[in-house]
């Protein structure tokens, strides 16, 4: 019989285990029950896949998203696994498939959803058949008080009654303290052992900016570090998620919207395209991101406060789950936390979840609001200590502090004289001295604080409000209207027996290009190489670039440059199915790159700049890129151009005979030719139009391709032939 870390090697293409892997593992070969707390990205996946393959019987995976188990088992199948998913987006004749190899212990693992598992007819379905375990995946949604919460997830304690001898392992990438119980008392794991791995995930940078005017902060954040990339950006609600992926779309960037309001269709679809499109940018709620397992999410932002720690910590460990670096980006205001406390307080839950849910928020606030480091403060949320990490903006900025105590009770005894009934824009009005209609309503310029506040502007107060409101000294009212109450907290500092060190906000430099625009020009000429076969091969067999290869692998392979079979099986991520199948196709690239270094692009100073000053030359230099294989957004990024002004470059190279529709799109024939016929069929103004084409194609190719297609279709429309 093979052994688990056989296993690892043969089948997954990773040398060792990390962590508490292999103690994991172990434990269920065993028969054993688990529960596992590990980072999103920290592999959890092989805690249950390996022993479900050594394991006679099959594994039976609980996961909640039956959006994402087509992926899962296409992974698998890729590393020779025998995986099937079961659920409602099969045919008849295509469940009654799944079950019948069931039936023939054909399957190593099959992935159901809650609701599938507990059909009585499909639990009498596993009685017949023999089990190797049960994996419950995203166990938090156990959880009452999680943020999460699905309530057929409390129905799987049937397991441990209905299937007592089989080995059940619950995993999750977040829990608190709370959440950990629940998830022990409901899926009847009293006597596991829980095994816990570290939360630190030290390749995300954590930064949160004081909230100005969001999309903008988003924006210039974007085009400075991000240009191109995959992320995630979420909003609170559905319609913030529809403008902001509408201003985004407009301003260059590849968005699409996401949240529970939109139709199925649609949302399986945007899914499916950011799953398998690269540099794709998801502009979603909380409805979004769940078991996302895309590797290569280069960045989370919240545009608006998150409901909780434990939900923004989930949240941005959906960046970087290939150990690459990733940014979790945030931008926060006072409002943010009067709007999820209104929300708190109009929702249906009972006393103790809303009071549970406030600390949950005033924890978050204090996260926000503190000059400690972020990271620091998020282990500790979780129980575990740590130094401060260095990368995250606190660590690498810097927090200059000053003496607040006096602005601070100046603040207080305003609220106090107002009646604790008002918000902080009228607090800080009286305090600056404005006789606003509403501080002349209610007679407020008579107070003894009008006008005592000028040493502070009011961008200035307010980031002051915001840091008593994050230290617990005032707090937002429970009905959610934004009125400030002193707490108890409060007193010592009112009466002068408590000294405040706060944080001074500083204006924030907008964030360069140079260095993400020096880095991405030092890339790997290779590496681009890999990708696009990658790409190609996914495209072939319709499934997410990253199911062939990590980005991680590809790093490795672009490194090590291996010569042969042997040397590229050791990479890390190339299983023996996928040296079979792919090795001779990337060692290709590779040789071909090893042998032609003269061919290599070389990317001088002037592409770096973006600033030639002459019009032929920025278009032969855009020419050049794209002959060596750079795609629109690699020859942005390389010369500190928009994507907007490079897609314009190829629209004008094709007009001019200089580059092919072919290689200026990267599209194969059949593909443009299914877009001309979908062009024919416009009306003849709207063939000169790019949304016209834009939306008649479904909306599934970028402005840039678009403006490609019509200057070629348009020149041979007229007569003028291109090479």
């Amino acid at each position: 019989m093979k052994s688990a870390l056989e296993v690892l090697q043969n089948v997954f293409g990773y040398d060792a285990f990390r962590g508490q892997q292999a103690q994991i593992i172990e434990q269920v070969l065993q028969g054993g029950d688990a529960l596992v707390l590990m980072p999103t990205g920290g592999g959890k996946s092989v805690c249950y896949q390996i022993p479900a393959i050594l394991r006679d019987g099959v594994g039976i995976v609980v996961s909640p998203l039956i959006a994402l188990m087509k992926d899962q088992v296409d992974a698998l199948l890729q590393a020779g696994v025998r995986a099937a998913f079961l659920n409602s987006s099969l045919s008849p004749a295509q469940a009654r498939a799944v079950e019948s190899q069931l039936l023939r212990g054909d399957l190593d693992l099959l992935y159901v959803a809650p609701e599938r598992l507990l059909m009585p007819n499909f639990l009498e379905l596993l009685e017949r058949v023999p089990l190797a375990l049960f994996a419950i995946d995203e166990a938090h949604c156990v959880s009452r008080w999680g943020h999460d919460f699905r309530p057929e997830y409390l129905q799987l304690s049937i397991l441990a009654e209905r299937f007592p001898g089989v080995p059940r392992i619950a995993l999750t990438a977040t829990a608190d303290a709370l959440t950990r119980r629940e998830m022990v008392e409901q899926l009847r794991l009293h006597g596991a052992p829980q095994f816990v791995a570290s939360f630190d995930r030290p390749n995300i940078r954590y930064t949160v900016v004081p909230k100005e005017n969001a999309k903008q902060q988003f924006l210039e954040f974007y085009r400075a570090n991000h240009q191109g990339d995959a992320g995630i950006v979420y909003c609170l609600s559905r319609k913030k998620v529809e403008d902001t992926a509408l201003w985004l779309q407009k301003h260059g960037v590849r968005a699409l919207p996401y949240h529970a309001g939109l139709d199925a269709a649609t949302r399986e679809l945007h899914q499916e395209r950011f799953l398998r499109e690269e540099g794709l940018v998801m502009v979603a709620t909380i409805a979004f991101g769940m078991g996302i397992d895309k590797p290569d999410v280069r960045f989370v932002a919240h545009l608006d406060l998150p409901k909780s720690l434990e939900g923004y910590y989930q949240e941005t460990g959906r960046a970087g789950r290939d150990g690459l670096p990733a940014n979790a980006f945030m931008t926060y205001g006072l409002q943010d936390a009067v709007m999820v406390r209104r929300l708190v307080e109009m929702s249906e839950a009972d006393p103790q979840f809303k009071r549970l849910e406030n600390v949950r928020l005033e924890k978050l606030i204090g996260y926000c609001e503190s000059a400690r480091c972020r990271r620091q403060l998020l282990l500790d949320y979780f129980g575990e200590k740590s130094e401060p990490c260095g990368n995250c903006d606190v660590c690498l900025e810097g927090v200059q502090t000053y003496d607040a105590t006096i602005p601070a009770q100046k603040l207080l005894s305003t609220a106090v004289r107002t009646g604790q009934r008002f918000g902080a824009g009228h607090l800080i009005d009286i305090l600056l001295g404005k006789a606003t209609p509403k501080v002349l309503q209610q007679n407020h310029q008579t107070l003894s604080t009008f006008g005592i506040g000028t040493e502070l502007d009011q961008k200035q107060w307010r980031s002051l409000v915001r840091q008593l409101v994050g230290g617990g000294y005032l707090s937002t009212d429970d009905e959610g209207y934004g009125s400030l109450r002193l707490t108890p907290k409060a007193a010592p500092v009112l009466r002068g027996q408590e000294r405040l060190e706060l944080r001074q906000d500083l204006p924030r430099a907008k964030p360069g290009r140079k260095a993400r625009v020096a880095a991405e020009a030092a890339e790997n000429p290779l590496f681009a190489a890999l990708r696009a076969l990658r790409a190609e091969l996914a495209k072939e067999q319709n499934v997410p670039a990253y199911v062939i290869f990590h980005d991680s692998t590809l790093h490795e392979m672009a490194e090590v440059k291996p010569k042969n079979l042997p040397s590229l099986g050791r990479i890390s991520g190339v299983g023996g199915r996928k040296l079979e199948r792919y090795g001779e196709a990337f060692l290709r690239v590779i040789q071909q790159h090893v042998d032609a270094p003269e061919q290599k692009p070389i990317v001088p100073k002037t592409y770096l700049r973006g600033d030639s000053r002459d019009d032929e030359d920025t278009y032969e230099l855009t020419h050049s890129l794209v002959l060596k294989g750079y795609s629109p957004a690699e020859i942005a990024k390389i010369r500190g151009l928009k994507l907007n002004t490079v897609e314009h470059h190829l629209a004008e190279l094709i007009a001019r005979g200089r580059l092919s529709l072919e290689e200026a799109t990267r599209l194969k024939p059949a593909e443009l030719e299914a877009i001309r016929r979908v062009w024919m069929g416009l009306s003849g103004e709207d063939r000169s139009r790019l949304k016209a084409l834009y939306e008649a194609l479904g909306e599934r190719y970028n402005y840039g391709v678009i403006r490609c297609v019509l200057t070629a279709f348009t020149a041979e429309d007229e007569g003028v032939g291109f090479h």
